[in-house]
């Protein structure tokens, strides 16, 4: 009797949310605008020189400190105007960041691994941001700034090497954090901002920060400290073939973060969190700089880890003009396509586009929310979430929901449309709050009703 009254009200939703005459035509999948974004990505462009690494006194024996040959190796190649720096295969042991230049590529031979030293004190504290607030940290492993054509390419390793130290921090960093958000609420200077040692906040694996024109291609990325790849304040940035193994604590595995001109095509993912996880600042930050991250193209990606694609939940800067195309999954996925936002955030998510994605078997497949964490709902930040079009989307089975758009009374999830929805088995087929114009193509949620049966006489008995 259960399964038939929530049959029942997945009907009536959909019979409410398709009706005709509502004076708006269905929102359609804007292929013009994926082409025009396509068009102007290009990513780094690298002068071809190439500069053997151990011809600057580097070592693969997994021991010896390569961290001055890779500073030479750069220097020597600035010289030159910028050019490709070549890692043969072996162990490179690494006791510090890795800090990138302009014009320059590391390029790691199949059988290449940089490894990381595990010690804090290695690492000086930077200019960065943790958890969409800004402020001083240790430095990622592998850190650029202000940067323009900046790569890391081939079929080696980055190996954060992080379980000893880092991946152990979580427990102790609550009072850190929370004093983060504290000086994001309160407006204090960034300069003031300063953590390190003693306050337990990781940093990411690899950051480029206010870069243009960026390459990360081929590379398997294992190991990491906290964020795999962040891409802080970028512009043009092609994230290509890249490979993950990163399932220690909070290993996302690309976060865009107020960066534009995104292409993340053909990445094998295999994360302990988010695979990806567009932002643009917490809060406070967020809004004051508001800078969002827009015209991002995700396509042919196979997911793994706990959520595919999520928008948030630091996007008070806002999100827009984002495409998943043609991408899967394997293994577990909590969620597929998740955008979560609260009332502490403000901020806009429009413009997100899927088509084309196949997920086995979820929690939820696609889900949007504005009470994220059911924290702000006393504040008066409300996101405006619409313009959303969701063109082939399925899976298998969904444990717990199939759609799921949770809006709220003051800023409704608005201009919304699903078409070619497949769910073999869903415990909620659909969950529609403070929405405005949600519109129902083809959706076939629990399986597909053919032909309607024939009387019979067992059906005669009922007359």
């Amino acid at each position: 009797m259960k399964n038939i009254f929530k049959s029942l009200i997945v009907s009536a939703v959909m019979m409410l949310v398709s009706l005709p005459g509502s004076g708006r035509s269905p929102l359609t999948y804007d292929i013009a605008l994926r082409d025009s974004i396509l068009g102007v990505i290009t990513g780094a462009t690298i002068p071809e020189a190439r500069f053997d690494l151990s011809r600057y006194g580097a070592k693969g024996d997994g021991v010896s400190d390569c961290r001055r040959a890779f500073e030479k190796a750069m220097d020597a190649a600035t010289r030159k105007g910028g050019g490709i720096i070549s890692v043969s295969p072996g162990t490179y042991y690494i006791k510090g960041p890795l800090v990138m230049r302009s014009n320059i590529c590391i390029d790691l031979a199949e059988g290449a691994v940089l490894k990381f030293a595990p010690d804090p004190e290695l690492y000086p504290v930077v200019s960065t941001s943790w958890e969409g607030t800004y402020l001083y940290n240790y430095s990622p492993l592998i850190y650029g700034k202000d940067l323009e054509n900046v790569a890391i390419t081939g079929r080696g390793t980055i190996d954060g090497n992080a379980m000893t130290t880092f991946a152990t921090w979580k427990p102790l960093q609550k009072e850190a954090q929370m004093k983060t958000r504290d000086y994001n609420h309160r407006g204090v200077p960034v300069e003031e901002r300063r953590f390190g040692a003693g306050d337990w906040l990781r940093p990411h694996l690899v950051q480029f920060y206010d870069c243009r024109r960026v390459t990360l291609e081929g590379v398997k990325i294992i190991n990491s400290p906290f964020w795999c790849v962040h891409l802080l304040c970028c512009d043009n940035v092609v994230c290509r073939s890249l490979r993950y193994d990163a399932k220690l604590v909070n290993n996302d595995g690309i976060d865009p973060e107020s960066s534009s001109n995104v292409l993340i095509e053909d990445v094998w993912f295999d994360n302990g969190d988010d695979n990806i996880a567009i932002k643009s600042g917490r809060d406070d930050d967020g809004r004051r700089l508001g800078r969002p991250s827009e015209n991002i193209i995700i396509r042919r990606c196979h997911f793994k880890g706990l959520h595919a694609v999520v928008v948030g939940s630091e996007m008070s800067g806002g999100v827009r003009n984002v495409f998943i195309e043609d991408c899967d999954h394997a293994g577990y996925c909590k969620r597929g396509i998740y955008v979560k936002t609260n009332p502490d955030r403000g901020g806009y998510v429009k413009g997100l586009y899927v088509r084309n994605c196949s997920l086995g078997d979820v929690e939820d497949l696609f889900y949007v929310t504005s009470k994220y964490a059911g924290e702000g709902l006393d504040n008066h930040y409300f996101s405006e979430i619409g313009d959303i079009v969701v063109d082939g989307l399925s899976c298998r089975k969904a444990s717990k929901a199939a759609l799921v758009l949770q809006g709220t009374a003051q800023s409704p999830v608005s201009d919304v449309y699903f078409d070619n929805i497949e769910v073999g088995e869903a415990e909620i087929g659909i969950s529609f709050n403070d929405t405005h114009n949600v519109g129902l193509g083809k959706c076939n949620i629990g399986g597909k009703v053919d032909v309607p049966t024939q009387i019979t006489d067992k059906d005669k008995i009922f007359r």
